[in-house]
This record gives C-alpha cells, structure tokens and sequence, in this order.
C-alpha cells in the first residue's frame, strides 16, 4: 500500500460544512475485521485448537464459537481456564503469531463483497476505520494487503482499557475521526461486535458469518456484503435518522 499508515492517536482536523448531497453520506463507516471483512476466524480457531492440544486438551468447534469476537485477553482467560499454561499476554502474543503466520502462507481471506464495499466507500469520500480487537499488527499486516488506501485509522484490541462488547471501540474510532458516533455506521459479524456498536451509539448492520445474529430493531441485518455499495449505507443512515426523528 502506497499510502501512508492509519492514524491511530491524531485526530482528524475538522470539516467545512457539507453540502446537500454530502450531508446525506454517513459521517463514517466503522468496519470490524475478522469474520466481517475478512474470513480469519478458521485461522484463529485451528490455532486454538493447536494451543489447547499442546497442554493435552481438547478444543472444538463449538469451544471455538465461545470467543469469536471477544477481545483476545479475554479469549486467553477462557484458555487458561481449560489448561493452557501461559500468562495471558503470552497466549495473545503466540495465537497471533500463529495466526499471522497462516496469512502470510495461505493468504487473505477476503468476505464476499467486502473490498468490494469498502472501495465503494472511500470512492464517496467516505472517512473509514478499522476496528478490530487483534492486535495492531496484525490489523496493519491485513491493511497492507488491500489495494487501495482503504482505512484513516485503526482501533485495534492492544489500545482499549475495555474491548468489545464494551462500546469504548467504536467511540475512540469516532473520537479519532473527529465525527459524532451517532452520525456513523458499524459493520459487525458477532454477537459480542454488534453487542458494542449498538450500545456506542452508532447505526449499526450485522452481517452474519459463524455465528447466528438475532432480529432485531436496534440493528439492521443483511445476509452478505456481496453487491453492496455506499448507496444502501447511506440507506441505513437515512432510516436511523427518520426513526430518530419521530
């Protein structure tokens, strides 16, 4: 990537004020990472899977469905409580490396239509960022593989004092941008993801991966992101601010 890296402290100078067409956009686009753009958490499963057989235990599928989307402190607590060994910030550091590993060999896996969205966005102008509860860098190894300057900041799981579900995430995200979260949409997979971006305020669309994601009218759901663009987030913005309204 020829751009330069996300910020991850500075925040954005502020705006003019926006035109009728402008006015419209959502005020950013906030985009969890693994299992929503792209397709990780196979690579974090069989890692934990290594990681529990290692200490002589066993970790399933479904053992692998507890953490998706926990932030990894927590996640290695729950490891430690079946039999790994290992500080916590031991855990993190070897299932990332682990993980990393099997990008650098196996490649990005990409959701279906989510570079696709994303370009989509940033063609509009639209201020993006990346909220993630890996660790920054691998959140920076995943931004390098995207052909284009797909994201202004990163919030990555090593940065908060409270991780998803807590809303902290997506409110630093808002609060690097400079633009009011309410004002801002979320793109989430989990349970615990969509869990932290409603409770921060933000419009926010669940995208269903590994994990079932209830109905509900706090969130919006699609089935995929394949053949969407920023027209239908702008969709979901409008129908936020018209219920708002009433």
């Amino acid at each position: 990537m020829t751009a330069s890296s996300p910020r991850s402290e500075q925040t954005a100078p502020e705006q003019p004020p926006l035109d009728h067409d402008e006015a419209r956009l959502p005020a950013a686009v906030l985009w969890d990472m693994d299992g929503t753009l792209v397709d990780t958490e196979p690579y974090w499963m069989a890692s934990e899977q290594e990681l529990v057989g290692s200490f002589g235990g066993t970790w399933s599928h479904d053992d692998g469905l507890l953490l998706v989307g926990l932030g990894l402190w927590n996640s290695a607590e729950i490891l430690r409580s079946r039999g790994v060994a290992m500080e916590a910030d031991e855990i993190v550091h070897w299932l990332t490396d682990r993980v990393q590993q099997k990008l650098d060999e196996q490649g990005v896996p990409w959701r279906p239509g989510a570079k696709e969205l994303l370009r989509s966005v940033r063609e509009r102008g639209i201020p993006t960022a990346l909220v993630t509860m890996s660790v920054r860098r691998m959140a920076e190894q995943i931004v390098a593989h995207i052909p284009f300057d797909g994201f202004d900041v990163i919030v990555s799981g090593d940065e908060v004092e409270e991780p998803k579900p807590a809303p902290e995430p997506y409110l630093r995200a808002a609060r690097l941008l400079g633009v009011e979260i309410t004002d801002a949409v979320a793109i989430e997979d989990s349970l615990v993801g969509l869990a932290s971006a409603v409770s921060s305020g933000a419009a926010t669309i669940g995208v269903p991966h590994i994990v079932p994601l209830p109905e509900s009218d706090q969130h919006t759901l699609w089935e995929s992101l394949e053949g969407r663009t920023a027209d239908d987030l702008i969709a979901v913005v409008a129908a936020r601010r018209e219920a708002t309204a009433r």
